[in-house]
């Protein structure tokens, strides 16, 4: 089927999308593209963890200000970085991708860092990540942990990674609660979310559904 598509107005104002990695971030990301917008460079934003960590955000709201329109992954998925694009960017859009569950992101999350950096476990131990290249050789383990309080012998244990999972999406809802038409809640599996992205983003399309493009995210 051919793609219609019909812009109203323009993309000045930025979108961020801020639902944690393994929520359908790449599929949205290719959906902000087809659907107009400019998308960010990854690798630039993401190379800002330690400074998202001490929160510091001078060099990512210069990155925003001329790297696009529509921005994604880390730091922009992690907590605290929304209070300040909202405050920097004002009448910006923010996404919120969630998965079906607190148990499919969990299994997604950690089947996809198995794959790419376990030899042998089902889920990564320190020492993987500590072998693992990502940028630079044992990055994996300096994110893991500037994200998670989990134990050094156990990485990606379950309750923790559940609790920052649900705490950054509760907290979300809760900070946008009062900014009606700012936050787009979005699982990208149900039938009927690609309208209602276009929808969010005033934007006409006769597509209906998110395809996977990256297998890894199921």
């Amino acid at each position: 089927m051919k793609l219609i598509l019909k812009v109203k107005g323009t993309y000045g104002q930025k979108v961020f999308c801020i639902g944690f990695n393994k929520t359908g971030t790449t599929s949205l990301g290719e959906a902000l593209s087809e659907l107009g917008l400019s998308t960010a460079p990854q690798r630039p934003a993401e190379n800002l963890i330690d400074a998202w960590a001490k929160r510091d955000f001078r060099k990512l709201i210069k990155f925003c200000k001329t790297a696009g329109n529509a921005f994604q992954d880390v730091p922009f998925s992690l907590p605290y970085t929304y209070v300040i694009l909202d405050n920097y960017f004002p009448n910006s859009k923010f996404i919120l991708t969630v998965r079906n569950d607190s148990e499919e992101w969990y299994n997604s999350y950690v089947n996809y860092h198995a794959k790419i950096w376990s030899k042998s476990a089902k889920v990564p131990t320190k020492e993987d990540l500590l072998d693992a290249i990502y940028i630079y050789k044992s990055r994996p383990w300096h994110t893991n942990r500037l994200l998670f309080t989990t134990p050094k012998e156990l990485p990606y244990k379950k309750e923790v990674l559940i609790e920052f999972y649900e705490n950054h999406n509760k907290s979300i809802i809760e900070y946008f609660r009062h900014k009606p038409g700012m936050l787009l809640k979005l699982n990208v599996a149900e039938s009927g979310s690609y309208q209602k992205l276009a929808k969010f983003l005033n934007v006409k399309t006769n597509k209906t559904d998110f395809p996977w493009l990256n297998a890894t995210e199921k």
